[in-house]
């Protein structure tokens, strides 16, 4: 198992950028595939992006493609959210998340495919 520790959130105007970044503990890690929720408030938790243990696979919620792009760097048991275009709407905590199984395959788009959580990082947006 893997443990997810999220950092790099924060508050920043609309139309910037932030980078998230989910260190996890753990020898596992590269097998894992490793995935961003967020939760506004008085929302539910939603899917953000996902990048499978390989790093070649990745998929997105419509609602942030074309402006965030998830990576990830196995040496270092860590991946990355790269949030560009940023509006206020994607204010919210973000969650990093590895999978149950190893080696996966799939959109893993639910949250009951993932096995670990972080405690999450706190992006606000400005107007």
């Amino acid at each position: 198992q893997v443990q997810p520790v999220e950092s790099g959130g924060g508050l920043v105007q609309a139309g910037g950028s932030l980078r998230l970044s989910c260190t996890a503990s753990g020898r596992t890690f590269s097998g894992h595939a490793m995935g961003w929720f967020r939760q506004a408030p008085g929302k539910e938790r939603e899917f953000v992006a996902v990048i499978h243990w390989s790093g070649v696979n990745t998929y997105y919620a419509d609602s942030v493609k074309g402006r965030f792009t998830i990576s990830r760097e196995n040496t270092k048991n860590t991946v990355y959210l790269q949030m560009s275009s940023l509006k206020p709407e994607d204010t919210a905590l973000y969650y990093c998340a590895a999978s149950s199984t190893l080696y996966g395959r799939g959109n893993l788009y639910f949250e009951n495919e993932y096995g670990s959580w972080g405690q999450g990082t706190q992006v606000t947006v400005s107007s």
